[in-house]
């Protein structure tokens, strides 16, 4: 049996990465960029730097305002 807290933790997560990933691919736009421009572990740097954005945003406002902001819905 799985344990609900544990699949609700694992949903968090990737949404933080998916959004990361997005947030990641709209700088390397804006810095004018395509991803083939970077090395793999470059990108990774990105996209944590990117996660590491919004967990400080989680700390700084709460987790259910952010989730919220994510288009999470922990009810469903």
């Amino acid at each position: 049996m799985n344990n609900p807290f544990t699949t609700l933790n694992n949903k968090i997560k990737q949404t933080i990465r998916d959004k990361a990933i997005e947030r990641a691919k709209t700088r390397i736009v804006l810095m004018q960029k395509k991803p083939e421009d970077f090395e793999p572990d470059e990108l990774e740097v990105i996209v944590q730097e990117e996660e590491g954005k919004i967990y400080s945003a989680i700390k700084e406002k709460g987790l259910l305002a952010v989730l919220a902001v994510l288009g999470f819905n922990i009810f469903g």
